[in-house]
């Protein structure tokens, strides 16, 4: 793929520069990179060319995945992108099944004596059907059938037309995985951004008349939800924390009022103190794992907490590229990223005691900052997704028709 490769390099170096953030971003370009990287895949000759285009979209998903393991958007990408591979093969194959007649042993003499067509026995079509990623092609279906003295005649009769009508066959059936392929992940990429309308949608349902509702930080997800409940001429009032060290909720807040929604800036360790006051927590997520954990913005797991301990709704809305099929305990799962001391403390403030330290040697001030909290799904009352509203214990059910179980880990496989 050498017309690819100059964008993959240039996107992987975004991934690690962090110049590509937020899971909307990351999701969106990748569908595009890796829409490119099958458009461009040159379909050799083969015998499994949907196994020759995934193993060349895992090629390019390992790298990608590398650059930033934090962002498990691109790794939801490149398992929804081979799924969709596996699907438009077996659609393809099951196209080609339908052509073919199939047989049940009867009685009846006349079909026996006018019916000289090749004809496939359910025992073929069951065999065919438990290696269904063959290469969809009339040569792979019709291996395995014995050939009967009619076909035989048929056969030596037909001579090379039939050599070369195959070979246009398993070209055209090639040209047509690969549309397909491109075509849904077109239908991915819309999908991707037209995340927001669904879910707003449901937001005249959950938001009623003079609530107050709470949120942590800036998620454009909760924002067009509250803008689409507003817009109802729903009446609410939210309070926004923060968010710090990063203060998004400021941003958030601005946006809010700008739409004439009642807004109310809080610090974060206030959240105990008015939680009491609040009839809904909803929230964004960074990622939605399989057992219905949420990976979020720091600071959020204390805002479950709190919403436990008063009783009051913890609602996390989500579009479907956040599904992540992985468990927190996975290996290829990074829970956290640190970022820089700069955000907590100014070091021409605190320069004269950077070098303090202990007889060991050892730092006595030491920062940490990190991006993301862990909220387990026993804190989450609903997830809202582009799909409809959903309990934590569904979520895997839901994650399961997105991707594929043996796509977990996104590696090329071994030729030898």
């Amino acid at each position: 793929m050498p017309d690819v490769q100059p964008l993959v390099r240039d996107f992987v170096l975004k991934l690690k520069r962090r110049k590509v953030e937020g899971s909307h971003a990351v999701a969106r370009q990748t569908a595009e990179l890796l829409r490119s990287v099958v458009s461009q895949h040159r379909m050799g000759s083969s015998a499994n060319q949907a196994a020759a285009l995934a193993d060349a979209v895992r090629a390019v998903g390992e790298q990608l995945i590398a650059a930033n393991p934090i962002e498990l958007a691109v790794g939801n990408i490149v398992r929804r992108v081979l799924h969709i591979i596996k699907e438009e093969d077996i659609s393809a194959t099951a196209v080609g099944i339908e052509g073919l007649s199939v047989t049940v042993d009867s009685d009846d003499e006349y079909d026996s004596e006018h019916d000289d067509r090749p004809s496939l026995s359910a025992a073929v079509l069951a065999a065919h059907a438990r290696n269904a990623l063959r290469a969809p092609s009339l040569q792979t279906l019709l291996e395995d059938i014995p050939v009967s003295p009619a076909i035989s005649r048929t056969a030596s009769s037909a001579g090379d037309s039939d050599g070369k009508s195959k070979s246009a066959g398993d070209k055209s059936s090639t040209r047509k995985l690969k549309h397909d392929v491109i075509a849904a992940i077109g239908d991915l990429i819309d999908e991707i951004d037209s995340c927001y309308e669904p879910i707003s949608e449901q937001a005249v349902e959950l938001i009623h008349q003079n609530e107050v509702i709470l949120t942590l930080g800036r998620s454009r997800t909760v924002k067009e939800f509250l803008y689409a409940a507003k817009e109802k001429k729903r009446s609410f009032r939210v309070f926004v924390a923060e968010g710090a060290p990063r203060y998004q909720g400021h941003i958030l807040a601005k946006e809010l009022v700008e739409k004439g929604v009642q807004t109310t800036v809080i610090t974060d360790s206030a959240v105990f103190a008015m939680i009491s006051r609040v009839n809904m927590v909803i929230v964004g997520a960074h990622a939605v794992m399989a057992n219905g954990g949420v990976i979020a913005p720091v600071g959020m797991n204390m805002v479950a907490l709190a919403a436990q301990r008063h009783a009051v709704p913890f609602v996390v809305v989500a579009g479907s590229h956040k599904l992540c099929p992985l468990y927190p305990h996975n290996p290829e799962v990074s829970l956290n990223e640190l970022k820089s001391p700069s955000d907590l403390l100014d070091f021409g403030e605190f320069s004269d005691c950077m070098n303090f330290s202990t007889q060991d040697g050892s730092l006595l001030l030491n920062v940490v900052n990190p991006t993301f909290d862990y909220v387990p799904p026993k804190l989450v009352s609903l997830f809202i997704t582009d799909t409809g509203g959903h309990s934590p214990s569904y979520m895997y059910r839901l994650i399961a028709e997105y991707y594929s179980a043996d796509d977990l880990v996104v590696r090329r496989k071994s030729t030898s």
